[in-house]
């Protein structure tokens, strides 16, 4: 099976998230364009709850997965391999059965006195098939994580979103006549279509890839697998008390934003539709460039785990610092382009200008958000996955107190939602590194907090020069889409100036090497 080096198999995740997030966003555009705020409303509150249920159905299992396997196939002990893919798809097999009954029995309590909408049932019974699904195809990626081949997933990542896109206009077309509620869980079908493709090229790729048989003597790995089962534990419990923190989070949220705005005066629809602009709209772009920063993370825990049983603390360290240059270049111009261009922005993606404030609220607090997933896993490959619970725990606390007391608030309403999102981002980031800092030593240096507010002034005077130049211009399409190649382009020859991209870090990319020697 073919091995990546960490930034090689970074690259091969960062190609395959841009594939996938520009369908994701297409597959949202189709979603918005033809459901309307009341109707992504409906689905983007039913989702929190399927996240959950995931979370407490994968019990944090493919971090451990990944982190045992790498560590398993060092030592070429298949046994062991064998023993961790028996042991994760039996548990998270049954976890799933259970909480996918669970679930489909307590949509309506959710539904009509949780989310106080009765219609967001259907979505949320629609979409629990996926969960066994989900959770097959987890056990899967965190074994090729381990092995270091991160070309598997991210095939199926793009299939994934595929199959997605293909069916969705098709089912909400299909049963939008019915009713926004039904619409929506037409939506749901088409996730669990794409998730199923997935799901069936991982395990041909494991079954042409595999260098054991899984099936062979199943139970009786199952009775010596006890010491396994502990190993795995280690990492996944810790691991999924932060998971599950966030999901719980998550999943209060609009409960808690229902509640609040409820207080506060606003309409039952009214709140839905301002939460499905908050997050249907401006979520997915302040989150778009998290497809590099997991991808960093995803690469990171192998890295950081073979570093770590070398005791090579210099290695841990540049690699810590490394994904850190890496996920601030990729969110300073998402952050700097979507405060400078948020109302054409959203005038062409979803035809409404409604949610540009939040854009320009958020997005200056979120450019911490690109740093939250690396040193999660750095906590988590470092077996700090403890601290990085803790550290959840206080920020999703923090977060849903703020949220009600601004939310219920008449004078600040779903802004207060929005201003609470952004606090939690910050102080979960903020504790990370002071974790970090802690029990490794690793800090940022001064010099190099210099050089990233360097680069954000830079670009942002560069950008503002760029739309004043333009002003009244960004109605036309291609005139606007050159205004952000331009500042692309400038921002490209300030990462290179400033060094956050070296020559270095090029040659290691294959593909690359002849143009930077």
């Amino acid at each position: 099976m073919a091995k990546q080096t960490f930034l090689k198999g970074t690259l091969i995740l960062i190609m395959a998230g841009m594939i996938t997030r520009l369908l994701g966003f297409i597959n949202r555009l189709v979603v918005a364009r033809i459901m309307g705020e009341e109707g992504v409303g409906l689905y983007m509150m039913a989702l929190p709850t399927l996240f959950l249920v995931i979370t407490l159905t994968q019990l944090g299992l493919p971090v451990a997965i990944s982190k045992r396997v790498s560590e398993a196939e060092a030592k070429n002990d298949k046994v062991k391999i064998k023993r961790i893919l028996v042991v994760s798809l039996l548990t998270t097999g049954v976890l799933s059965i259970i909480f996918t009954i669970g679930m489909v029995m307590a949509a309506p309590f959710i539904a009509t006195t949780l989310l106080t909408d009765e219609r967001t049932m259907y979505p949320l019974i629609a979409i629990s098939p996926i969960v066994p699904i989900i959770a097959i195809s987890s056990v899967l990626k965190g074994y090729f994580q381990g092995r270091q081949n991160m070309k598997p997933q991210s095939f199926a990542l793009v299939i994934e979103q595929m199959v997605r896109i293909t069916f969705v206009a098709f089912f909400i077309k299909l049963l939008l006549p019915y009713g926004v509620e039904f619409a929506a869980a037409g939506a749901m079908f088409s996730v669990i279509l794409g998730e199923l493709a997935s799901m069936l090229y991982l395990a041909g790729m494991f079954k042409r890839l595999k260098i054991i048989r899984v099936r062979h003597r199943f139970f009786q790995y199952i009775r010596s697998s006890k010491h396994t089962l502990k190993e795995l534990f280690s990492i996944s419990l810790p691991s999924t008390g932060s998971g599950l923190i966030g999901r719980l989070s998550h999943f209060l949220e609009p409960i808690l934003v229902a509640q609040s705005l409820a207080i506060a005066g606003i309409s039952s629809s009214m709140a839905t539709k301002q939460y499905g602009e908050l997050t249907g709209y401006v979520l997915p772009l302040l989150f778009l460039p998290t497809f590099i920063t997991n991808s960093l993370s995803i690469a990171l825990v192998p890295s950081i785990s073979e570093a770590d049983a070398h005791q090579n603390k210099q290695l841990i360290h540049y690699r810590i610092h490394q994904s850190i240059r890496i996920s601030f270049a990729s969110g300073a111009i998402a952050t700097i382009v979507l405060t400078l261009f948020a109302s054409p922005i959203l005038n062409y993606m979803y035809g409404t200008t409604n949610a540009s404030h939040f854009l320009v609220l958020m997005a200056p607090f979120f450019i911490l958000l690109y740093f939250q997933s690396p040193l999660q896993a750095a906590l988590q490959a470092l077996d700090l996955a403890r601290p990085a619970m803790w550290n959840s725990l206080i920020g999703a606390a923090v977060k849903l107190t703020v949220l009600f007391l601004l939310a219920s608030n008449p004078d600040f309403g779903i802004n207060g939602v929005a201003i609470a999102m952004a606090v939690g981002v910050v102080l979960v980031t903020l504790l990370h590194l002071a974790s970090l800092y802690k029990e490794i030593g690793f800090m940022i240096a001064g010099f190099d907090l210099f050089k990233m507010g360097l680069l954000v002034a830079l670009t942002w005077v560069c950008g503002r020069f760029i739309r004043d130049m333009f002003t009244g211009m960004e109605s036309n399409l291609f005139i606007f889409i050159l205004m952000l190649i331009a500042l692309v382009i400038i921002y490209i020859f300030l990462l290179f100036a400033l060094r956050f991209i070296t020559k270095e870090e090029l040659r290691q990319i294959p593909v690359l090497q002849k143009w930077v020697s």
